[in-house]
C-alpha cells in the first residue's frame, strides 16, 4: 500500500465519509477532494483538475450521478492516470453492462469503468446495490417523513444494502492491493419490493408508511417539482425502472468475498436507524 495520503474524491458523500472514518480509525493517511476542500475540486471545472491530481498515488472515485457527471468522470480518470495517478477504487453500480438496462445512465457507467480499465492505472471496481441510507440521508428520508414513499419502482424488489458495508468494502479494497483487478458486486442478504421496504419501515417508525407506485414520467415531473434538474431526474427514473423491470431481484456475495461476513439486513438497519431520531416527525 501508498505511504502518500489516499486522495477521496466526493469525500463528503455516503460512501466517502464513511471511508474517510474508516482511514481515520487505521491512522491512514488521506486527502479530501470537493468543492470546498483547501485545493477546490469540482467535477464540471477541468481547471481543478490538474492541481488535485498532483502528488496523488491512490484514489478513491465516487462519481457524480448523471449521463453528463458520468461523461466527466470518464474525462478525469484519463487525465488523473497521464498525469500520474497509479491506482483507483472505483464506485460503480450493480449490474452495470448486464441486459436489460439500456439508459443513458447505464451506458455512461459502463463507459466509466471502461475507461477506468483502460486508463493505465491499477484499478478495482465495486459495484453496490442501492443504499439502504436512501431512506436516511437522501431524498427518500422526506418520502419516509411523510408517510409516502412515491417512485416508479412498480412490484420489482432491490438487494438494498447497508452503506457502512459498502464503506467497509472499499476500505478494504483501498488498503489491499491485492484486490487489484477485480470487480466486486455487493448487496444485501436479501431483496425487498418497495411495498416491503414500507412496511419494514413502518414497524421501525411506529407510524403508517405507505408505497405509491407512479408511473416513471410522473416520477420524473415530481422529481423536476422538488428542485432536481430534468437530465439527473430521468437518470433517477431510469435507475428504478431497473426494478421495475425485476432486473435486480438477485443477492450478490462481494461483502462475504471481500470482508469475510454476510451484509447486514434491511430489517436491523432500520431498527437502529429509528432509534437515532432520523425519522421523527416531531419537532
Amino acid at each position: 500500500m501508498t505511504t502518500t495520503p489516499i486522495l477521496i474524491l466526493s469525500g463528503k458523500g455516503k460512501t466517502g465519509r464513511r471511508v474517510v472514518e474508516q482511514l481515520e480509525a487505521r491512522g491512514v493517511p488521506y486527502r479530501l477532494a470537493s468543492r470546498s476542500s483547501a485545493q477546490p475540486f469540482d467535477w464540471y471545472d477541468d481547471s481543478t483538475w490538474s492541481p488535485t491530481i498532483a502528488g496523488a498515488d491512490t484514489a478513491y472515485l465516487a462519481p457524480p450521478v448523471g449521463p453528463t457527471g458520468l461523461a466527466q468522470a470518464c474525462r478525469f480518470i484519463k487525465q488523473a492516470a497521464s498525469e500520474g495517478l497509479r491506482r483507483v477504487v472505483l464506485l460503480s453500480g450493480r449490474g452495470v453492462g448486464s441486459p436489460g438496462r439500456d439508459f443513458a445512465v447505464y451506458d455512461e457507467q459502463l463507459a466509466l469503468e471502461d475507461a477506468v480499465k483502460a486508463s493505465g492505472a491499477d484499478w478495482t471496481i465495486v459495484q453496490p446495490a442501492w443504499f439502504a441510507q436512501g431512506f436516511s440521508e437522501d431524498f427518500l428520508r422526506y418520502h419516509v417523513l411523510d408517510g409516502e414513499i412515491r417512485v416508479s419502482a412498480g412490484d420489482g424488489g432491490e438487494a438494498w444494502i447497508d452503506t457502512n458495508d459498502v464503506g467497509d468494502v472499499m476500505t478494504a479494497v483501498l488498503l489491499d492491493e491485492a484486490h487489484t483487478g477485480a470487480t466486486y458486486t455487493i448487496s444485501g442478504p436479501r431483496y425487498l419490493t418497495m411495498t416491503e421496504i414500507a412496511a419494514e419501515l413502518s414497524v421501525a417508525t411506529g407510524r403508517p408508511i405507505n408505497y405509491v407506485d407512479l408511473e416513471p414520467q410522473a416520477h420524473v415531473t415530481e422529481l423536476v417539482e422538488q428542485g432536481l434538474d430534468r437530465e439527473d431526474a430521468e437518470a433517477v427514473r431510469d435507475l428504478f425502472a431497473v426494478i421495475r423491470n425485476h432486473r435486480s431481484e438477485y443477492v450478490s456475495d462481494g461483502v462475504q468475498q471481500v470482508l469475510g461476513r454476510a451484509p447486514r439486513d434491511f430489517t436491523d438497519w432500520a431498527r437502529e436507524t429509528a432509534a437515532t431520531g432520523l425519522w421523527s416527525t416531531e419537532q
